[in-house]
């Protein structure tokens, strides 16, 4: 049996020193359940990975975001599914988002982001780009 792969994009979404975190809500994968992450979601077919953070982000919080560069990238394997997880460089003319698939949001420095409980592949992602 094929292991699903997803391909996911996410949003470093940065205001002065701090950058946006966002709580995923409770679920039944306990290895993801509350734990933290940088927004944004899957990437459609035929969909670039810029025009699919800016979808997702508009989805889950109602709000347009400008995606610069990307930061990196990883790979991880979950208990059921593999994940390529590319994140981008965002800022946002206002922070006046709301939290629609999300529990909770904190804005932290890079030294306080190893303060919180992260998925896996956002987790390796910080260790990537704040060596």
């Amino acid at each position: 049996m094929d292991r699903k792969h997803l391909n996911v994009v996410c949003a470093v979404v940065r205001d002065g020193g701090k950058i946006l975190c966002t709580q995923r809500c409770r679920s039944s994968k306990s290895y993801v359940s509350e734990h933290w992450e940088f927004p944004g979601g899957q990437v459609e077919n035929g969909e670039s990975l810029e025009a699919a953070l800016r979808r997702e982000i508009k989805e889950e919080m109602d709000w347009n975001i400008y995606v610069g560069r990307p930061l990196g990238t990883v790979s991880n394997s979950y208990p059921d599914f593999d994940i390529t997880l590319t994140a981008f460089d965002c800022m946002a003319r206002t922070n006046d988002f709301k939290l629609l698939e999300h529990l909770d949001a904190r804005w932290l420095s890079p030294g306080e982001l190893k303060t919180l409980t992260w998925t896996e592949a956002d987790r390796k992602l910080i260790e990537q780009i704040w060596k």
